[in-house]
């Protein structure tokens, strides 16, 4: 199992369309491993890429988003979450694990789970499995660079986000396990 960050959300041109378009552009959210140099690309929707944006920004709407009320819920229960595990792909989609106190599991969606692991700043981890089939080398330019280039605040600055943007460039959605 390996710890991964979040690096990011970005759009995405789908491989399948021939015009680039707003209409062709999908959100995906980019984790890398915090100790090693392979990046998972996970295609989400636009309220969850929503949701891991704002989060990481640090800026939240004045009433809560649906994984603030999760986050509130489980605290109200008096329920400690400690990790979310993405823990498979079948079929190009990722499936993931909230990961509570006692032991329990609760199946979610790797999109939810990041936005909730953002804001209750818990650690997000990959199996070794999801990383062998999905996960993407990055070379050892970005790798090294991405690893120390956040500020205090976490996140990442926009020359990071610029080098993921090429890193993406040279890679279509069958490279992350999402076919056409």
């Amino acid at each position: 199992m390996s710890e991964m960050r979040v690096v990011g959300v970005l759009a995405v041109d789908d491989a399948a369309q021939q015009a680039a378009s707003d209409a062709n552009r999908h959100p995906v959210v980019l984790l890398q491993e915090t100790t090693g140099k392979r990046c998972l690309q996970i295609w989400i929707g636009l309220a969850e890429a929503e949701a891991i944006a704002l989060e990481q920004q640090g800026r939240l709407p004045e009433r809560p988003l649906t994984h603030v009320l999760i986050a509130d819920v489980v605290s109200a229960l008096g329920r400690t979450l400690e990790r979310i595990e993405i823990t498979e792909v079948r079929g190009g989609t990722f499936y993931a694990d909230l990961v509570f106190d006692r032991g329990l599991r609760v199946s979610a969606r790797p999109s939810d789970s990041i936005a909730i692991a953002l804001h209750v700043d818990v650690p997000i981890h990959a199996t070794e499995a999801v990383l062998v089939e999905a996960g993407v080398l990055v070379d050892d330019d970005e790798s090294e660079s991405a690893s120390g280039a956040e500020g205090d605040s976490g996140v990442p600055d926009e020359e990071e986000v610029d080098r993921f943007r090429a890193f993406l460039d040279n890679v279509s959605p069958e490279d992350f396990g999402r076919g056409s």
